[in-house]
Parts: C-alpha cells; structure tokens; sequence
C-alpha cells in the first residue's frame, strides 16, 4: 500500500486523476498512522548503498539469464517525462528483498523515497510541481490505524 507524506493535497490531486481516468468514481483521502520499522530509506545514504549493489547484481543475474531489464516509463496519457511507471525500480527493490531472504535476513518492512515528477515550479527551479515523498507499506503490521483528516481550507 502506498502513501503520501504529509501531503494531504498531493493524495487528493492524484485521486482525482484517478478519477478524471475512470479508476475511480469519486477521489478520496484517508489518514493513516505508520510504523515503518525496518524501512529501506532512499533519502538515507546506507539504503541507497544497499539499492545500488542490488542494482549491480540484479543486472549481472539478468545478463546471465539473457533477460532484458525492466524500464521505467511514462504513463501512456502522461507525456510529461516523469516515467511514473517504475518497473525498473520495483524489480531492483524487489530484487534487494529476494536477496535479503536468500542471507537469511530480515526483509524491509517499509520503502520511503523522494519522488521528483512534475515541471520545476519557476525557470532555473530545483523544485517540481509533483515532488512527493512515498511510503511504500510491504508489512501491514506497520498500519496503525487509519483517520479521516480534517477538511482542508
């Protein structure tokens, strides 16, 4: 399950893409209380490390199996260059995992990681319209509950 954090209106807006795509009838934001225990941080340098020799290896695996690498891309209605569809991503952090099961330890409960999407806010910006951070919830143990949040004004 994934979450926005602390981005009421970035999980409205994306609702309502959502629905302006017939996923949904109607957008919807609910509250959640996490505990990411074991979480594989990608704004913390260590995780980071952990991400890239699993990258390493997950490419040399595929090249001895003659396998072509997933690819992130774009969403067929989104040409906007965000390549929102992170299949590339999920293999490498489903990969990381697989690895942790094969050594004996303990998985990731939780993925926390920034997310750059959207046009910079001005020209010369660092910053970018859709920027989020998401938590990707593997365990949901790690759910504590969940809330109705208050209306925004």
């Amino acid at each position: 399950m994934y979450f926005w954090e602390n981005s009421q209106l970035r999980a409205r807006l994306w609702a309502e893409t959502k629905q302006k795509a017939g996923s949904i009838s109607e957008p919807a934001v609910v509250g959640a209380v996490l505990d990411l225990g074991r979480c594989l941080d990608l704004m913390d340098s260590g995780s980071i490390e952990i991400l890239k020799e699993a990258y390493i290896l997950f490419c040399k695996e595929a090249a001895e199996l003659g396998r072509n690498l997933p690819e992130n891309t774009d969403h067929p209605k989104d040409k906007g260059g965000d390549k929102v569809l992170r299949y590339l991503d999920c293999a490498v952090i489903e990969y990381t995992h697989s690895l942790l099961k094969e050594k004996g330890e303990k998985p990731f409960d939780s993925v926390r990681a920034t997310l750059v999407e959207g046009k910079p806010i001005y020209h010369g910006a660092g910053f970018n319209e859709r920027t989020h951070i998401q938590i990707c919830i593997i365990n949901p143990n790690c759910i504590k509950g969940f809330f109705l949040p208050r209306r925004m004004k």
